[in-house]
């Protein structure tokens, strides 16, 4: 039994890839900030008073909100993916990456010294995952119209 992968596939395998690649950036930024803060797990961010006396205890806030907010998207961006690849690959490959991409200059805006700059590169990342939502949604609708039979 062989199966036919479209054209492109590769390129929805290195960006899916690349995501975890983030994730792994992220998770060491949240360490370096949570041993220059003090602050042990299992507590995950910094309480109010914390942040009020310690720069680095905003820090860790910022870099732990910038990751779990990454992690928050992750799954609908996977399925998005995933779905519009079996179709469009080359679409889907280029849609997570811009995703992926503007989720970094969204890290890298949270974490630094004026996290409010973290907006503009969210905004970003949303449309690249609407794009993929569309995508897929019109992929999926198309290949049920088809086994329908109603095209």
């Amino acid at each position: 039994m062989s199966t036919n992968l479209p054209y492109g596939i590769p390129y929805v395998g290195a960006a899916l890839l690349s995501s975890a690649i983030l994730v792994s950036v992220q998770i060491s930024i949240v360490a370096a900030r949570r041993k220059a803060s003090g602050i042990q797990p299992p507590q995950l961010y910094a309480e109010q008073k914390e942040v009020a006396t310690s720069v680095h205890a905003f820090r860790l806030n910022c870099a732990q909100r910038a990751h779990l907010n990454t992690l928050e998207y992750l799954p609908i961006l996977y399925l998005a993916t995933c779905i519009t690849a079996c179709k469009y690959p080359i679409l889907a490959a280029s849609l997570c990456e811009g995703w992926i991409v503007a989720r970094s200059f969204y890290t890298r805006a949270y974490t630094s010294a004026t996290p409010e700059k973290r907006n503009i590169w969210a905004n970003i990342s949303l449309k690249f995952l609407l794009g993929l939502l569309a995508a897929a949604a019109y992929t999926v609708g198309t290949a049920m119209m088809t086994e329908l039979q109603v095209v």
